[in-house]
């Protein structure tokens, strides 16, 4: 057996506190890959209580099949458990108006998050390495995406790591083959179509003539601008503090014009709102003007209003705005990232979790479709565990909340009664109770 790098890897979990302790329980994503493969089996080695989970989102016809037996004969052949779950990605990417991409990756992230909690896993490890990492900094470096985006893959992300971040790929396929570990090719990967392909066989080979050290050069850059950025947020976050209260959406002119860069600021501010760099341009020319102007992102007004902006949702875009659940919808990610199912109860293993973000709903006085929308003056409900109406506007102040906490507050309604407010609490009269048979679980991913 080839150990030099299984001894790397464990020394990369040590160094970054990747892991708390070896016999540690990990969700390990597995897509049938050399990558994913050659990750299960170091971090099986390495004694750590490996799971595996495979994604199938039915893409690749045939092959998405056999990337989803191989990954399940993987883990037998180690005496894995071995869970799967398959995703309609194309609908669901078409219904919520996202690309394929982007919706495979949440609905990748928000499974695997779910599975580690529901089998007390510390973490969730993921096969990105040395080459996904510069690929990221130059795809983001063509795409725009800030600062931020320049800081590639970092090693610890919440519950995620990325042991493999120090390999690189020929040290991957290298271990596989002196291994022997079998692995299948997923063929999009060599498809000149995807972006990053392009980057991957193109751009890289043509730095390479330039530099042929260029991939240890952005490897030195990632990590300075990791350092960079730590400087940088800690600046942002005083003067937000300092310029911004969020309560009331307003941002003090005076006090932004004081620090080196107010367009920086404006722009970590703004950016959570929807508004782009091209119109946080346009907003910094206008702190000097003197006359009032109005700027717009899907959901928010901007007003600059004399010494001061003035951040307001726009009604027209969530008033009246309804989403319908059907009966045998699982999920959904617009307008917010919500995951269903079903459970029938039988025996004393029934346990409510006492958690604000899951609402336990009895099945048989809910009338589908269900519907999302934001509230409405004159809504009210039976809070949980109380036996009389109250207005939500009155929920609202006697729990403390914000302007903006109450405009972006969802609704779950069956017909014209509001059953959960999304986050919060649950109407009394759609409880669990001595007579409930069946349930549904709701629970939002949104953090």
């Amino acid at each position: 057996m080839n150990d030099v790098l299984i001894k790397k890897v464990a020394q990369y979990i040590h160094k970054n506190g990747l892991l708390p302790q070896c016999q540690a329980k990990i969700v390990v994503g597995v897509s049938g890959g050399v990558d994913s493969s050659v990750l299960l089996y170091i971090l099986h080695h390495l004694g750590y209580k490996c799971q595996a989970a495979h994604c199938n989102f039915h893409l690749r016809g045939d092959e998405s099949c056999r990337d989803e037996k191989h990954a399940a004969l993987l883990a037998s052949s180690m005496n894995l458990v071995f869970f799967k779950k398959d995703f309609n990605t194309q609908y669901l990417a078409q219904r919520n108006k996202i690309s394929i991409e982007m919706a495979a990756r949440v609905l990748r992230y928000k499974w695997f998050e779910y599975l580690r909690q529901e089998q007390n896993a510390e973490v969730i490890a993921v096969a990105h390495h040395k080459g996904d990492n510069i690929e990221t900094l130059l795809l983001n470096l063509v795409r725009g995406t800030g600062i931020r985006g320049l800081k590639g893959i970092r090693p610890k992300h919440g519950k995620i790591i990325r042991p493999l971040l120090d390999i690189t790929r020929q040290e991957i396929v290298q271990f596989a083959k002196d291994n022997r570990i079998v692995y299948v090719d997923d063929s999009s990967n060599f498809e000149e179509k995807h972006i990053r392909n392009k980057i991957r066989f193109k751009l890289l080979p043509l730095l390479k003539t330039l530099n042929p050290s260029v991939e240890q050069v952005l490897l030195h850059t990632i990590e300075n601008l990791a350092e960079v950025i730590k400087i940088y947020d800690s600046h942002i976050e005083e003067a937000r503090n300092k310029v911004f209260n969020p309560d009331i959406g307003m941002i003090n002119i005076i006090e932004l014009q004081k620090f080196p860069s107010p367009e920086s600021i404006l722009f970590e501010i703004l950016k959570t709102y929807g508004f782009g760099r091209d119109v946080i341009y346009n907003i910094t020319r206008a702190m000097k003007s003197l006359s009032s102007k109005e700027f717009y992102s899907l959901q928010y007004i901007l007003i600059k209003d004399r010494e001061r902006f003035l951040l307001i949702p726009r009604e027209e875009s969530s008033k009246n705005k309804i989403y319908e659940i059907d009966k045998d919808d699982r999920e959904m990610i617009v307008p917010l990232p919500i995951r269903m199912r079903y459970k029938d109860i039988g025996g004393d293993n029934f346990q409510i979790k006492c958690n604000p973000n899951i609402a336990f709903l009895d099945v048989k006085k809910l009338q589908f479709p269900l519907q999302l929308r934001k509230w409405e003056r004159g809504d009210r409900f039976v809070p949980f565990g109380m036996r009389n109406f109250q207005k939500l506007s009155d929920y609202f102040n006697n729990h403390k909340f914000s302007k903006l906490e109450k405009k972006n507050t969802w609704l779950l309604c069956s017909r014209d009664d509001i059953v959960w407010i999304v986050g919060k609490r649950i109407d009394n009269r759609y409880r669990v109770s001595s007579t409930t048979r069946r349930v549904i679980i709701f629970e939002s991913l949104e953090q």
